[in-house]
């Protein structure tokens, strides 16, 4: 087994990496490395999306390897990256929707499939829906928009309006019975901004041959829906993607760890390394410790805490009940849960 890591190793995200084994490959999350990024972005200084991958090309954001979405090389790359490597990928593993692990993904070529929890699936579907686009491609997953040449000269990209919104190829981490219309599309359903998302011959892992034997194990983490997983080829290589011990889930997070111990490569994202035990604050005593200052304080409290952390979302939600207080969200949060209910009814 060949293991290649493409970014993510001196920095916290970017986790960009490749297993091969004869002629299979996967890569093991896609993320966008912020470190990087921040070089050259900030908030009101964005990527030139209508010049598809070239900046992130020639800035080195991406891997310089063939394996990008045709319609977003633009006429001046298009002889250059057909130069560089194509590597063997018959997926992407997913371990969760946070963009440092899956902000690249979308810029991979189309044929790639993804593969990823239900809930993980569901997360990524309601951050394209509710995107305004045009900042970066990160959040064009599962479904996409097709680029098209808008001058002569195949410089500029823009969006084909006449086109459908084309979806990649799904394979869940697990079963599950049925689909929500949330996630299935079926004819006559689809709107502006909600497209199609899972094709018709959806699969799971169980079901999918991807030249290698992967299990999934869900992991607790401050995003729902992060997964772990043990990839055995020649050898057997155990990737955690980001997850935590001190959440409601700790308990599937120690399963996974049990598991992992037969593995004969790690593979983990080492953001913690180093610190003290103490530091590591349990969400339960972020609960106890947010009660005591909600029940304390008078009239209107805000709490501000890391987007997509639904579990402090359902903290918050508790305190409010306990304190006789009226839970107010954005909609953008409550569009995110309305995504997280209907698939967990499916589940």
């Amino acid at each position: 087994m060949k293991i290649v890591i493409y970014d993510g190793a001196n920095t916290i995200g970017g986790s960009k990496i490749h297993v091969e084994e004869g002629d299979n490959g996967l890569f093991l999350d896609f993320g966008m490395n912020f470190a990087k990024y921040s070089l050259y972005y900030e908030e009101f200084i964005s990527e030139r999306t209508a010049r598809g991958i070239y900046d992130l090309w020639h800035l080195n954001l991406i891997p310089k390897l063939n394996i990008y979405r045709r319609d977003l090389i633009p006429r001046d790359l298009i002889n250059e990256v057909p130069r560089y490597p194509k590597v063997p990928t018959s997926a992407v593993l997913i371990s969760h929707a946070h963009l440092d692990h899956v902000g690249n993904v979308a810029l991979l070529d189309e044929s790639i499939p993804i593969v990823g929890s239900p809930t993980t699936i569901a997360i990524l579907k309601a951050l394209n829906d509710t995107s305004s686009g045009g900042s970066h491609f990160g959040m064009e997953i599962p479904y996409y928009k097709v680029k098209k040449n808008k001058d002569s000269e195949g410089y500029i990209l823009e969006a084909d309006r006449n086109s459908h919104y084309p979806s990649r190829k799904v394979i869940l981490s697990e079963d599950i019975s049925s689909f929500h219309d949330f996630l299935f599309y079926r004819p006559g359903q689809e709107s502006s901004r909600a497209k199609k998302i899972i094709p018709n011959d959806v699969k799971t892992l169980d079901e999918e041959d991807l030249g290698f034997e992967i299990k999934a194990f869900t992991v607790d983490h401050s995003i729902y829906g992060a997964t772990a997983y043990i990839i055995e080829g020649d050898i057997s290589l155990a990737y955690t993607g980001d997850f935590r011990l001190h959440g409601k889930n700790g308990n599937k997070t120690r399963k996974f760890i049990k598991e992992a111990k037969n593995a004969s490569v790690l593979i983990t994202e080492g953001t913690r390394v180093g610190r003290e035990e103490h530091e590591n604050v349990s969400e339960q005593e972020v609960y106890k410790n947010a009660l005591k200052i909600v029940e304390e304080a008078k009239g209107f409290v805000i709490a501000d805490f890391s987007a997509r952390n639904f579990e402090r979302l359902e903290s918050f939600k508790e305190i409010a009940e306990k304190t006789g207080r009226e839970l107010i969200v954005t909609a953008k949060d409550a569009y995110f849960l309305h995504a997280l209910i209907v698939t967990a009814k499916d589940a």
